[in-house]
C-alpha cells in the first residue's frame, strides 16, 4: 500500500555481428537500440526518477565520436532519452538510415555496445548529475569508461580513503563517483601495463594502441577494486574500445541475469524481461553468481570470472515479495506460496469463521499472494468438507451433501486505486484529506454488519497509508472485522543495500516496540541499547554487533502486531481491526533460495550493514533528545 523506492535497474546489450546483419535480418540496424528500450521499459518498476543510456561504436574513425550518452530525470525519462536519440537520427534521410555501414561509421548511437539504467534515489539526492551512466573520458579509447550500477555501498568512507591514500582526489564523496574514479584508475593502470609490454615487443604508434585494446582485461581492474566494497551491487561497465562487464556482489544481495546466443549478449536485473525482449525460455537465461563477473571482450568472446570469493549467501528476499516483476516463473510461485502459508494465522484472527468472510487484496502487487491465500483456504475448506462427510458416513442426506459441497470461499474486488488523484495531492491537512480518497471501495461487495473482510498486502512498512486511508476506507463497507494481512514479516530494520528505508522511525514495527517498551517499564533498555551502540563507535565494522535486536526480544510478534493496530486504527472506525504478518519461517519456506532477511531479522549479511543499523539507532535516540 506504501510504494517504496528501491533498487535501480540495469540493462546491457552487446551485438555480436556487424550492423549489416541486423539490417538484413530484422530490417534495421537499430536492433540493439530497440532491444535496450524494451529491457528498460520492462524494468520501469525499478526506477522512475531518472534514466540514462550509453553507446559505444567500435567502427568510428579518429576524429569521430565513439561514445554517446543520453540522460533524463522524471517518470518519463525512458521516453525522453530514446526520443532524444531518435531526434538526432532524424537529420538523416530514409536511404541514409538504411545504410548500416554508413550508420556504423558516422551516425550517433549506431554502435555495438549499449548500456541502460533506471534510477531510484535511496539517498535523497536528485539532479541530472546523479543519473547513471557515469562517464570518464580520455583520448585513448581503451581508457574511456562508462559505468552504471544497481547498488548501495555501506562503506563509502572506506572506499574514499582507499583511493585517496593512493593520491587520487575525488570531487565528490558518493559511492557512484568513487567507483568511477577507482575503476577508472585501475583501467588506466591496466592500459599502461600493456603499453609497456607493447613497447618491449617493439611495437610503435597505432600498433601499440591495437595491442592495448586487444589485451585489456577488465577482470584485473575489478580484482584490484572490488575487495574493499561492502554492500549490495551489480556494477556494469563498458570501455571505449569495446569491452563490457558486469559484476555481482559476493553476498548475492542484488540480482543480475544474462543470456547469450550467436547474435547478442544481454544482461538485466530481472529474468522475465530478457525472456520477453528476446523470446527465450527461462532455462536459457542464467543468473550471475555472487562475486562473479561476466566479461565480453572486444571481439565478442564471453567469459565468467570469479572476482571475489562468495561470502554468506544472502539474496534479497524483498525482491521476491515485492520489488521484482511478478511475471517471473519462480517469483509468481513464491508469492502464491507466501499467501497460502498464511491460512492458519488468518483463521486464528477470524476465530475460525469462514462463511461470513470476504477475501480481497490491495494493491495489485499483492495479487499473486491473494491467489495463494485463496488456494490455501480452498484446501482448508475441502478438508472440512471431507471431515464432515466422513462423520456422517452413508447416512448423510443428499440435501446435506449438496449444502456441504456448495460452501465456497468468497472473493471480491473490494478496493480500487484512483491513480489520477495522486497528481493533485497537496501538503498539510488537505493532503491527508485527499490521501484518504486515493483508494475507493466497491460498495455492496460485503453484507454490512455481517461479513468479515480479509485483505492481503505484500508489505506493511510505515503504516501511513493504512492510518490515513485504507482502514477508514474499508470501514465504509461496515464489516464486523477487518483483518489486514502482510505477505511479508514485520519490517523492523532499515536497508542499506539499495532500498529507500534507512531511518528507524520510518517503521511502524519499531515504533510499536518502542511504545511497548516504554509502557512496560523497559525505558532503561532503550537507553542501554543506545549506550552499547555508542560504545562500538571506535571498533572496526567487522567487530560491531547488532544490539537493537534486544528491543524486539522483549515481545512476541503478536504483541507487536496488536500494538501496531492500536497505533494505526482511527478513532472513528467501528470495525474490529487485526493485522496478521507473515512469519520468518513462512518467508524462508516460501522463498527458499533467497535467505536475505535483514529487514525482518536484523541479520545483515555485511559488516557495513551492522555498523549502519547501530548508527541509525544512535541517530534516532539523539534526535528524540534534540526535540525535547
Amino acid at each position: 500500500m506504501e510504494p517504496l523506492k528501491h533498487e535501480c535497474g540495469v540493462a546491457l546489450v552487446r551485438l555480436l555481428k556487424p550492423l549489416e546483419y541486423y539490417q538484413e535480418t530484422y530490417g534495421t540496424w537499430m536492433y540493439g537500440l530497440n532491444k535496450l528500450y524494451l529491457l528498460m521499459e520492462k524494468q520501469h518498476n525499478r526506477g522512475q526518477e531518472g534514466a540514462g543510456l550509453a553507446c559505444v561504436k567500435m567502427r568510428a574513425a579518429p576524429g569521430e565520436e565513439f561514445m554517446f550518452r543520453e540522460r533524463a530525470e522524471g517518470p518519463d525519462a525512458i521516453k525522453e532519452i530514446f526520443s532524444a536519440v531518435h531526434h538526432q537520427l532524424a537529420q538523416y534521410s530514409r536511404e541514409e538510415l538504411n545504410d548500416a555501414d554508413q550508420a556504423g561509421r558516422y551516425f550517433p548511437f549506431a554502435g555495438e555496445l549499449y548500456m541502460g539504467h533506471l534510477r531510484y534515489s535511496t539517498t535523497g539526492k536528485s539532479g541530472l548529475s546523479y543519473v547513471h551512466p557515469f562517464l570518464r573520458r580520455n583520448n585513448w579509447r581503451a581508457k574511456n569508461l562508462c559505468l552504471c550500477a544497481n547498488f548501495n555501498m555501506t562503506n563509502v568512507d572506506e572506499i574514499f580513503e582507499h583511493i585517496a591514500v593512493k593520491g587520487q582526489h575525488p570531487r565528490m564523496v558518493s559511492d557512484t563517483y568513487l567507483l568511477l574514479e577507482q575503476l577508472g584508475h585501475r583501467l588506466d593502470r591496466e592500459a599502461e601495463r600493456h603499453f609497456r609490454k607493447a613497447v618491449e615487443n617493439g611495437l610503435q604508434d597505432t600498433d601499440i594502441t591495437r595491442y592495448i585494446e586487444d589485451h585489456i582485461d577488465l577482470a584485473n581492474m575489478l580484482r584490484e577494486s572490488a575487495p574493499v566494497w561492502d554492500g549490495g551491487y551489480v556494477v556494469c561497465g563498458i570501455t571505449g574500445s569495446g569491452e563490457m562487464m558486469a559484476m555481482r556482489d559476493p553476498w548475492g544481495i542484488r540480482p543480475a541475469f544474462w543470456m547469450m546466443n550467436d547474435e547478442v549478449f544481454t544482461l538485466a536485473s530481472e529474468r522475465p524481461v530478457i525472456q520477453t525482449a528476446f523470446n527465450v525460455e527461462a532455462e536459457q537465461v542464467h543468473e550471475l553468481a555472487p562475486g562473479q563477473a561476466v566479461i565480453i571482450s572486444k571481439d565478442g568472446k564471453l567469459r565468467l570470472e570469479q572476482i571475489v570469493e562468495p561470502r554468506r549467501y544472502a539474496p534479497c528476499s524483498f525482491e521476491r515479495v515485492y520489488f521484482s516483476r511478478g511475471s517471473d516463473r519462480d517469483i509468481y510461485r513464491e508469492r502464491k506460496e507466501l499467501g497460502r502459508s498464511l491460512v492458519a494465522p488468518i483463521l486464528k484472527a477470524l476465530d475460525g469463521e469462514i462463511d461470513n468472510t470476504v477475501f480481497s487484496y490491495i494493491p495489485n502487487t499483492a495479487e499473486a499472494a491473494f491467489y495463494g491465500m485463496v488456494q490455501g483456504f480452498n484446501e482448508h475448506l475441502n478438508h472440512l468438507k471431507v471431515e464432515e462427510i466422513s462423520r456422517w458416513g452413508s447416512y448423510l442426506p443428499p440435501e446435506r451433501v449438496k449444502e456441504i459441497l456448495s460452501r465456497r470461499i468468497r472473493t471480491e474486488k473490494v478496493a480500487i486505486k484512483d491513480i489520477k488523484l495522486r497528481t493533485f495531492i497537496s501538503e498539510g491537512e488537505s493532503r491527508n484529506d485527499l490521501a484518504a480518497h486515493v483508494y475507493d471501495v466497491t460498495y455492496g461487495s460485503l453484507r454490512p454488519g455481517q461479513d468479515n473482510l480479509v485483505i492481503i498486502d505484500d508489505s506493511i512498512v510505515r503504516g501511513t497509508t493504512l492510518r490515513e486511508s485504507i482502514i477508514r476506507m474499508l470501514d465504509r463497507l461496515h464489516p464486523r472485522r477487518i483483518v489486514i494481512v502482510s505477505s511479508s514479516p514485520q519490517v523492523r530494520y532499515p536497508d542499506y543495500y539499495g532500498i529507500d528505508m534507512s531511518r528507524m522511525e520510518e517503521f511502524i514495527a519499531f515504533r510499536a516496540a518502542i511504545a511497548l517498551a516504554e509502557e512496560r517499564g523497559h525505558a532503561d533498555l532503550i537507553m542501554r541499547i543506545y549506550e552499547q551502540c555508542k560504545a562500538q563507535a571506535g571498533l572496526l565494522k567487522e567487530e560491531i554487533k547488532n544490539y537493537v535486536k534486544q528491543l524486539y526480544d522483549l515481545f512476541t510478534d503478536e504483541e507487536i502486531s496488536d500494538k501496531i493496530v492500536e497505533m494505526l486504527k482511527p478513532a472513528d472506525v467501528k470495525a474490529d481491526v487485526k493485522i496478521v504478518y507473515q512469519s520468518l519461517d513462512g518467508l524462508h519456506t516460501s522463498c527458499p533460495r533467497h535467505p536475505g532477511d535483514w529487514y525482518f531479522s536484523g541479520d545483515y549479511p555485511t559488516p557495513g550493514g551492522i555498523r549502519r543499523i547501530n548508527q541509525a539507532y544512535i541517530n534516532y535516540i539523539e534526535e528524540i533528545y534534540n526535540k525535547q
